[in-house]
């Protein structure tokens, strides 16, 4: 095992000291629960009866006679999310495979699944964000049943994924594996719908011309193939030992995704108490776990909405993780891997590259993870591998000693850039972050005046009455978990993308965020304090210059900071954005979230009220 990198460990070290009181509690409450027998047993026989009467005879009789362990699955399924389409199909998959590794397996629960897509720049995106949460609560519904030694998770997408997690490790007594769908085959070439995308946003081509190129993009079951949220999370499951190697973008309906799903129940199975390689996810999940996510976050340019994610899933298990954290790890992690919006390439380029298999044992060569910390599949030393099917047998290989193309992925030793492109930023403005891996370097730093806007649609409006031609910073505000649930503005990009084509220096400042697609537009997004809890985007007046730096992770205002202290801030006036389409049911959401930098969860350290 080669010498860990000194920053990598020295991160590692104080998160863990961070913590140590958080996670001393956390690890006291799950092992409390470990369980000594199937966990079934200490339910009345009335309880067990319940819980076996909607099973199989076989299955019942194993269930009654305490015969195999029980393995919960929690899907996300539904059909208008392409990529948990393929879902529909699991269970059965599920529960065949299980009956012949000697276990049962059942539905616990089914959560909620948006689709970012389907409400990106419409009002459903306003709960979004708080779809993770009540993602986590659900599944925690479904396991406490409190009949399962094992749980396989069926997700892929934005928040689900991470609402999944933070239920595992709720529940953290329980081995726990997740389990893809995979990427659908690639489409229409992501530089071709930008293009597209931008000429609409013009007015130079219809809405028909639009439509048929976002419907060749996104055409079949499977994850969209850009590199945004979902296909992070799917890198994230596998860098934290979550997935059996290999599992993350293998396309569904092909025989070896069906070979992996068979092969992580049979893994749940053989990881539960009752047998002797016991692997409770919040034990496997530790600090060294949480840093190779955010190491292989950098290392890929993966979205920035994991930024409120990952610190979010560590405090499930008790784990502190700061935006400072990220800086330090982004500034010693190598960018490996480029796929869009850092480069024209899709996920599918990327696994036939070398995909996973390659990517980990790169930077596990280079000593920038832990290899010796665990995952469901074994030590993370051994997660350079990639799985193929031989004579319809699954077997796993060693990653290839080559990428395939050194345009999408590349050796440690060869970097496309030494950090992995994302920046904390603070100054009088506050906290953020700002993603660069996509901005060139000349659009990296500018000083410009503030044109200050209180929702995305405005600045949209101003832009098609074409106030916009000029240097400026957009600073768009309003739009934090207090204020209307922290949407994507995503919408942004197209308008922002042609006024930096047109030769002006233009810039994102916001409370708001914009996901793994925010590409070439330098942005500094998740600030806080937000604007709504009187943060300092609230005293930003149109004219203001601000000087953006992210090269040195730097954002102010050139106002005296004593007059600029004195301002009155523009106050948060909730209107039609808190009503309809169920929003007014989530202002307990908005009232008790926490911080962008904190992960803006509803949840502590260890899982209670705000």
């Amino acid at each position: 095992m080669p010498d860990m990198n000194p920053t990598i460990a020295e991160v590692t070290e104080r998160i863990r000291l961070r913590s140590k009181d958080t996670r001393a509690a956390y690890l006291e409450m799950i092992r409390s629960r470990r369980p000594t027998n199937f966990a079934r047993l200490k339910m009345t026989e009335g309880n067990l009866a319940h819980a076996s009467a909607g099973c199989a005879v076989m299955e019942k009789a194993e269930l009654l006679g305490a015969g195999w362990p029980n393995i919960g699955i929690i899907t996300a399924y539904n059909d208008m999310l392409s990529a948990h389409a393929p879902f529909e199909h699991y269970p059965d998959i599920i529960r065949k495979a299980a009956r012949e590794a000697g276990a049962v397996a059942q539905v616990a629960g089914g959560v909620p699944a948006m689709c970012d897509g389907v409400t990106q720049g419409q009002e459903g995106m306003e709960l979004s964000l708080f779809s993770r949460d009540v993602i986590a609560m659900s599944s925690a519904i479904g396991l406490s049943h409190d009949v399962f030694d094992a749980a396989l998770h069926l997700g892929v997408c934005d928040k689900i994924v991470p609402g999944l997690v933070i239920a595992a490790l709720r529940f953290g007594w329980i081995p726990s594996v997740f389990v893809p769908a995979g990427p659908m085959p690639s489409g229409l070439p992501n530089p071709e719908k930008v293009r597209i995308r931008q000429l609409f946003a013009e007015g130079k081509v219809g809405r028909d011309e639009l439509l048929k190129a976002e419907a060749e993009s996104y055409h079949t079951q499977g994850t969209c193939t850009f590199y945004g949220t979902a296909n992070s999370n799917q890198m994230l499951m596998e860098v934290m030992g979550l997935h059996l190697p290999g599992a993350a973008f293998t396309n569904p309906g092909t025989p070896l995704r069906e070979a992996l799903t068979r092969a992580a129940t049979q893994r749940a199975a053989a990881i539960t108490a009752q047998g002797d390689d016991y692997r409770p996810a919040g034990e496997l999940i530790d600090e060294r776990s949480v840093v190779n996510g955010i190491v292989g976050l950098m290392a890929t340019g993966g979205s920035t909405n994991h930024a409120l994610h990952i610190p979010a899933m560590a405090a499930a298990a008790g784990i502190q993780v700061m935006l400072e954290d990220f800086a330090d790890i982004s500034g010693v992690t190598p960018l490996l891997a480029r796929i869009y919006p850092n480069g024209p390439s899709d996920v599918n380029h990327f696994h036939a590259a070398g995909g996973m298999s390659f990517l980990m044992r790169e930077l596990l060569g280079a000593g920038l993870m832990h290899g010796d910390c665990e995952g469901v599949a074994g030590p993370m030393s051994g997660y350079g591998r990639e799985p193929f099917l031989e004579d319809g047998k699954l077997v796993w290989r060693d990653a290839p000693d080559e990428s395939a193309d050194l345009e999408i992925l590349r050796p440690a030793s060869d970097p496309f850039s030494k950090d992995g492109g994302l920046r904390l930023m603070s100054g009088q403005l506050g906290r953020g972050v700002s993603k660069v891996s996509a901005v060139k370097p000349a659009n990296r730093v500018l000083e410009a005046p503030a044109i200050v806007f209180d929702s995305q649609a405005a600045l949209k409006a101003a832009f098609e009455a074409g106030k916009l031609d000029r240097d400026f910073v957009a600073v768009v505000r309003f739009q934090g978990p207090a204020a209307n649930g922290m949407p994507e503005l995503h919408g942004l990009t197209p308008v922002l993308g042609i006024l930096q084509d047109r030769g002006f220096k233009v810039a994102l400042v916001t409370d708001g965020r914009m996901s793994g697609a925010s590409g070439k537009i330098p942005s500094a997004i998740h600030m806080s304090p937000e604007a709504a809890r009187g943060g300092p985007l609230a005293k930003v007046r149109d004219g203001d210059v601000i000087a953006y730096d992210s090269e040195k992770g730097t954002l102010d205002i050139n106002v005296d900071s004593a007059t600029f202290d004195a301002r009155e801030p523009a106050q948060f006036r909730p209107n039609e954005s808190s009503m309809g389409l169920g929003r007014e049911m989530f202002s307990y959401f908005r009232q008790f979230a926490g911080t962008a930098d904190a992960g803006a969860s509803q949840f502590t350290f260890l899982g209670e009220e705000r």
